[in-house]
């Protein structure tokens, strides 16, 4: 495959950022002007990284570069330093990730790049923090994803969480407590689009919402419970989801590079069968 490291300035996050992008390679039986002058456009996978990683997570730990060559895929991976793919409009001069994604990656990947921007040739996927991403994308925006893979992470509920929640000593809440701040109190939050919870209960009998996939490692000591606790709760909302255990495994790599194999089989991407000899 061919990686596209770029750096530029975003007007969304209001400083230099660097995603990395994995493009088909150009098989050795066709020259390159007839490859590059096909007009092709491909799919598109948009993977996104946890917390305390960058866009070059997927690609130093997995082998989502052979996999991409394997399905003849785009795949964009951008940085999100620890955001939870939100907008945080009072850090720093502003750090909108949510809005970027959308408004300013996406348009800038169709248009300079080889990506379609179909519907049907678009999927989300992420792990952890990018699981929580990813879901938060796939419902808020279903009409731009065909299906979205949400590794080692589920929505939560937050229509009882509390004050008292928020004051505790952990990353999880320390984190949540600036996303409350964000959207201007604990009330106004809970009717945001960050209550991915609130958001699938309305859409759950609809046909409005990507295909989804929910993934986690029996061992998950971070998410395995919510993860079970979720998946009770779609079965009573009739939400139409797969979800996917491997036992032995944790909130770890090795699950994650397992996973994303499963969801591009779930997304429906098969080998192109097509040796680049």
């Amino acid at each position: 495959m061919s990686i596209v490291t770029m750096n530029f300035e975003s007007q969304f996050l209001h400083s230099n950022h660097e995603i990395s992008i994995i493009l088909p390679d150009k098989p050795h039986h066709i020259s390159a002007k007839e490859y590059y002058q096909n007009q092709k456009k491909y799919k598109v996978l948009w993977l996104l990284h946890g917390t305390f990683g960058d866009h070059s997570d997927w690609l130093r730990k997995t082998n989502i570069e052979l996999y991409a060559c394997e399905k003849d895929l785009i795949v964009v991976m951008p940085s999100a330093l620890n955001s939870n793919y939100s907008n945080w409009s009072r850090c720093m001069l502003g750090f909108n990730m949510y809005d970027y994604l959308i408004d300013e990656l996406m348009p800038m990947i169709y248009n300079w790049f080889p990506a379609s921007e179909k519907r049907k040739d678009n999927f989300i996927a992420g792990l952890s923090m990018g699981g929580r991403g990813t879901i938060k994308f796939a419902v808020n925006y279903p009409e731009k994803f065909a299906a979205a893979a949400v590794l080692s992470a589920v929505p939560v509920d937050f229509n009882n969480l509390t004050e008292q929640d928020l004051q505790k000593d952990d990353p999880f809440y320390q984190r949540l407590r600036g996303m409350v701040d964000n959207a201007g109190g604990l009330e106004k939050f809970v009717h945001s689009n960050e209550n991915v919870w609130n958001i699938i209960n309305s859409l759950a009998d609809s046909r409005k919402l990507p295909r989804l996939l929910f993934a986690c490692g029996s061992k998950d000591k971070l998410i395995y419970e919510n993860f079970t606790v979720f998946q009770e709760h779609a079965k009573k909302i009739g939400l139409d989801a797969e979800f996917w255990t491997l036992e032995g495994y944790g909130h770890e790599w090795r699950f994650w590079d397992l996973a994303i194999q499963h969801a591009l089989e779930f997304f429906g991407l098969s080998d192109t069968g097509q040796s680049r000899f």
